[in-house]
């Protein structure tokens, strides 16, 4: 059978970085003291209570037919609110759109806004599944290489050297995953202007924007002169325990969130109601009880944040990428005398501890391993002696 040349588009999230994280899994599975710090989620965790009793009672209350295509409108508004008090943009409910997380806001915001011809420069080290989604619409995706000596702080003459008349697009994503890095209002300026200068969009991803403990998150949809031209992306997964849920949006300009309606007709058709009155109920948080919880979640990945740097400093061969944000720590191990791969598979076969590779997320990341903050503060020092041990098993 013949399958469209689109089909060949939506690879490229490094299948040998990805190898390690399903065999750790299959560890998992057969019973084996793994501990599993590859994903980017706690799966140990829970939604808030408070947010699935709001989707049964909506389940009971027959909130369970088709919806509007972007989203109610009460939920925009309260998309609208929570974007104010993030970012300090103000925006209209008829610039958000409600779509199924932010992997699908992204997926659509790229095809409508780069197509065939059209570059979109990604500072990298960047999200595993940017390559496919930028390449989705027939755009090509060009990198700018961010230095671990700078904290991956994306240098904006490099931006400014990678825009060519074919430049559609800028793809950022601070707070940064893999890395934590947070963009300085000072870069994001200087990168705004670049926009402006040369018209382009810039695409945020925000997804983050929650779990920052060392900086100031900066919005560029904030700046001046920057609300038409940024679409910015987030998400109820990280911030509110809800991965499973699929709830995520963009914001942008009016006339873009009606392109991507439009859209969603041929595509989503729509996000089912009772799961937009549970993510409704999660932002109202008519009680406050969603919001203890969630900066009791925020204050725990801060203090595993700082437990994991604390146990992995000073031991030899590692450099310890310190992360301003986010629920990962990038560790540098080409100091061992391994690449990346080699050490984090050898990592999981002799000491059950399963990360994600470097390979996954760009060059400037290769010789790095992501070690995810996603179990316990206990499981954490364990998997941190396990690496120590590891460590220092090759040393001898």
């Amino acid at each position: 059978m013949r399958y469209s040349d689109n089909a060949k588009r939506f690879g490229g999230m490094g299948d040998d970085a990805w190898e390690i994280h399903r065999r750790a899994w299959v560890k998992e599975a057969a019973g084996e003291p793994v501990i599993v710090l590859s994903a980017g989620e706690e799966r140990s965790a829970t939604t808030p209570p408070a947010i699935v009793a709001a989707a049964k009672q909506a389940l009971d209350a027959g909130r369970h037919h088709y919806s509007p295509l972007t989203g109610s409108d009460a939920l925009k508004a309260a998309v609208a609110a929570r974007h104010l008090a993030l970012t300090g943009q103000r925006v209209t409910p008829d610039s958000c759109c409600i779509l199924a997380g932010a992997q699908n806001a992204l997926y659509s915001v790229l095809v409508c806004l780069a197509g065939v011809g059209d570059e979109v420069i990604v500072p990298e080290p960047y999200y595993a599944t940017y390559p496919g989604v930028c390449r989705a619409g027939g755009a090509t995706m060009v990198t700018v290489p961010c230095d671990p000596e700078a904290d991956f702080v994306v240098d904006p003459e490099r931006i400014a050297a990678a825009i060519t008349p074919n430049s559609r697009v800028i793809l950022l994503n601070s707070p940064n995953n893999p890395t934590g890095a947070i963009y300085p209002k000072a870069v994001l300026e200087a990168i705004a202007d670049l926009a402006k200068k040369h018209d382009l969009w810039v695409v945020s991803d925000e997804v983050y924007a929650d779990f920052v403990y060392d900086a100031t998150h900066v919005a560029i949809g904030a700046l001046p002169g920057m609300a038409d031209r940024t679409v910015t992306l987030g998400s109820m997964s990280k911030a509110y325990r809800m991965s499973g849920w699929r709830v995520g949006w963009m914001v942008a300009n009016p006339t873009l969130a009606g392109i991507i309606t439009d859209m969603a007709s041929c595509t989503l058709y729509g996000i089912p109601p009772f799961i937009q009155d549970a993510a409704l109920a999660a932002l109202i948080d008519e009680t406050g009880e969603i919001e203890s919880d969630r900066a009791s979640m925020l204050a725990d990945y801060r203090a595993r944040r700082d437990l994991v740097c604390e146990h992995l400093a000073n031991i030899p061969g590692l450099t310890l990428r310190y992360p301003a944000a986010g629920m990962f720590v990038m560790v540098d191990v080409r100091g061992t005398g391994l690449d990346d791969f080699t050490y984090a598979a050898r990592l999981l076969d002799e000491e059950n501890v399963g990360v994600m590779t470097g390979t996954a997320f760009g060059p400037s990341a290769i010789g790095h391993i992501r070690l995810g903050l996603v179990a316990s503060q206990e499981k954490l020092v364990e998997a941190c002696t396990r690496i120590r041990r590891f460590t220092l098993s090759l040393a001898a």
